[in-house]
């Protein structure tokens, strides 16, 4: 089951309808409510959750107290667990605390609502460390984090639970100055990047005759990878199959196509090397106390219609290699054509080891060709 965190701006959008061109700061929404002015955050999350149905039950949610998420699913049935509670009046410091607390408790994507002014607070809170995904609910609305309406955030977490082409886009975060737009001036500033899921199916650069290309879209696989490794310098561990001997041809690696192979700083160290070795290799690394981001990657790919991604022709990685390898260093290659061989069901993990399975268990992103990511689920139960 995927856990989605949930947090709504309560005041979001309240001076929109009263022309106060926009509403942050407490001053300004003190200002529209003496004049009228509604919010829009409940409403629109509401939107959302009507939307998506008996769907949203089958996930678990995280969310923040009162009318920062915690009512609103009380409201329609949805159970959640509440992480804390924001001050009797809420400020931006209690959606960076709510965003931060999520993420912490490990959300595979944290869904917000409200409007610019929220996504810049998201951003300041959690900066790239999970997906989001907006419910437009504000004044101004220019960051490319955001879903068109509600329902159109609701088919994307559809999808994401159904096994549908998910694509992983990073998006800008843009605010306008509300004080110059009040003169009449439009002065707009970019603030960053947040990652975000967005409906993909066939790119045109993998199509040919409105289908996928799969020996184009495994050759665009093949220079992203290789373009991707050229800029680490350290331990990468290839495992088997037909779409990684293809890598590893390009890498300059004799390949082993149902084994792994290892490289180091650019060389081959080993070839059809089994657990031990791995382990025995990773944990001189993992005593180097290196930053993930310098840290072992490993590349994998799944079965075609099975859709096992670890446990099946790669036992070579026991728990005690798996908890030496950053989650987040685990690349994922495949083409659309073989995730939609899988007909919604998550790619799956099988180790012996229930509490590891359940770790790794969640949205991972999967290169479908070059400059292209897919969000798919990672799951122990098929």
């Amino acid at each position: 089951m995927l856990t989605f965190g949930f947090i709504i701006n309560p005041v979001a959008g309240i001076g929109g309808s009263v022309a106060l061109k926009g509403s942050d700061g407490v001053a300004v929404q003190d200002q529209a409510l003496a004049r009228g002015g509604i919010p829009r955050g409940s409403a629109r999350a509401r939107r959302m959750l009507a939307s998506l149905g008996e769907s949203a039950k089958q996930v678990r949610w995280l969310t923040w107290g009162g009318a920062m998420g915690a009512e609103v699913l009380d409201a329609l049935g949805i159970e959640s667990q509440v992480l804390g509670d924001p001050a009797l009046k809420s400020t931006a410091a209690d959606t960076q605390a709510g965003a931060r607390a999520l993420a912490e408790a490990g959300v595979d994507l944290l869904v917000f609502c409200g409007g610019d002014g929220t996504a810049r607070d998201i951003l300041q809170a959690i900066h790239q460390t999970v997906p989001v995904l907006g419910i437009p609910a504000g004044v101004k609305m220019h960051s490319g984090v955001f879903a068109t309406t509600p329902e159109s955030a609701a088919r994307i977490l559809e999808a994401l639970l159904a096994g549908g082409l998910v694509r992983a886009a990073l998006c800008e975060v843009r605010d306008l100055d509300e004080e110059a737009l009040r003169q009449g001036i439009v002065r707009p500033r970019y603030f960053g990047e947040l990652a975000i899921p967005e409906a993909g199916g066939f790119l045109q650069h993998t199509k040919e005759s409105g289908r996928e290309s799969e020996p184009l879209a495994l050759q665009e696989i093949v220079a992203e990878v290789v373009e991707r490794l050229s800029q680490h310098a350290g331990l990468v561990v290839l495992g088997p199959g037909g779409s990684l001997a293809a890598i590893k041809r390009a890498l300059d690696i004799e390949p082993t196509l149902i084994g792994f192979d290892v490289l180091e700083d650019g060389k081959q160290v080993g070839r059809d090397v089994d657990g031990d070795w791995l382990e025995n290799r990773l944990a001189k690394l993992s005593a180097c106390s290196l930053p993930a981001s310098e840290g072992p990657l490993l590349i994998l790919s799944f079965t075609r219609n099975q859709g096992f991604l670890i446990g099946r022709g790669n036992q070579q990685l026991t728990p005690g290699v798996l908890r030496l390898v950053p989650r987040q260093n685990l690349w994922v290659v495949g083409t659309r054509s073989k995730l939609l061989s899988l007909e919604g069901r998550p790619l799956l993990i099988d180790t012996d080891d229930a509490a590891l399975d359940a770790a790794w268990s969640g949205l991972i992103q999967i290169i479908t060709g070059y400059d292209d990511r897919l969000w798919y689920r990672l799951s122990s139960h098929a």
